[in-house]
């Protein structure tokens, strides 16, 4: 058996910017929200997905937002996005599928829980987003990430082609060379490059010696002068696996669509052509 899990706040996301606006019967705005019922509705179409879990941002601050002053955040993010986070997760709920709306935590940590939990019950763990943070959480084949735009899988052979490093030092690599999606910015001088060089042979930061010769002192004197800074880098950069989800692993097996939930949810978006779109209904 195969679990996905989905990066629900990043297709909101991509919904948002690449679906066109919609207005719902009361007046406000649906269009990434009815975006990521389409997508969810298309990945429940495969045979294949048979166990499911979407994982939210309830709201974008986290526990990461009170370690670092510039995390991100939801300054500047459109006001019709956000005002559709709760409205996505009901809907989501409205097909059926298990979703953790994260508050404290991030929806990363969520999927990063879940992937390291339930991979040994599997026969393999796709996490479904091209985020470059779950590199860290791919395990052989076991556990791969999912770019579903793309049609990319990465596996563990594929995150130290893609990024010179094992899955293991990948939060050392982000805390080097930063992260601007989310507010990390990184050690000045360190590139990808110089940063797998170093991390493929010394893979945590605590490894590096202060006498490594092969690459510019400044950088090495740049790791060590802003020590504290790049140690809470990593900190921000890993993913925590400890998020307290109820689920066992037969709760997130997918059952059918609840007709008469998704139907009032249809008539809440105000799209009746999705209607008739389920591939299979909830038995009551």
């Amino acid at each position: 058996m195969v679990l996905h899990l989905l990066d629900g706040t990043y297709e909101l996301f991509r919904a948002h910017f690449g679906a066109p606006s919609r207005r719902a019967p009361d007046g406000r705005e649906v269009g990434a929200t009815v975006g990521l019922v389409q997508t969810v509705l298309g990945l429940l179409a495969a045979p294949e997905v048979t166990h499911l879990a979407v994982a939210t941002d309830h709201v974008i601050e986290s526990f990461r937002n009170h370690l670092f002053p510039g995390y991100k955040s939801s300054e500047g993010v459109d006001p019709d996005l956000l005002a559709q986070f709760e409205l996505a997760e009901q809907a989501l709920a409205s097909l059926g599928v298990v979703v953790w709306p994260m508050v404290e935590f991030e929806a990363d940590d969520a999927i990063a829980t879940a992937a390291h939990r339930f991979a040994p019950e599997t026969r393999q763990v796709r996490i479904l987003s091209p985020d470059k943070d779950f590199a860290q959480c791919v395990e052989g084949d076991r556990v791969v990430t999912v770019d579903r735009r793309r049609g990319r899988i990465l596996d563990e052979p594929g995150v130290v082609a893609k990024f010179g490093v094992a899955p293991e030092s990948i939060p050392d690599y982000l805390a080097l060379v930063g992260d601007k999606a989310d507010g990390i910015p990184g050690l000045p001088g360190w590139g990808p490059k110089t940063a797998s060089r170093v991390l493929a042979r010394h893979p945590h930061l605590e490894d590096i010696p202060r006498d490594l010769d092969w690459i510019p002192a400044r950088l090495i004197e740049t790791l060590f002068d802003r020590w504290e800074d790049v140690i809470l880098y990593r900190e921000l950069a890993t993913l925590r696996r400890d998020v307290p989800l109820e689920e066992d692993l037969d709760a997130l097996e997918w059952r059918g669509v609840p007709r008469d939930r998704f139907l009032d949810m249809c008539d809440r978006l105000g799209v009746r052509g999705l209607r008739d779109r389920p591939r299979r209904w909830a038995v009551t």
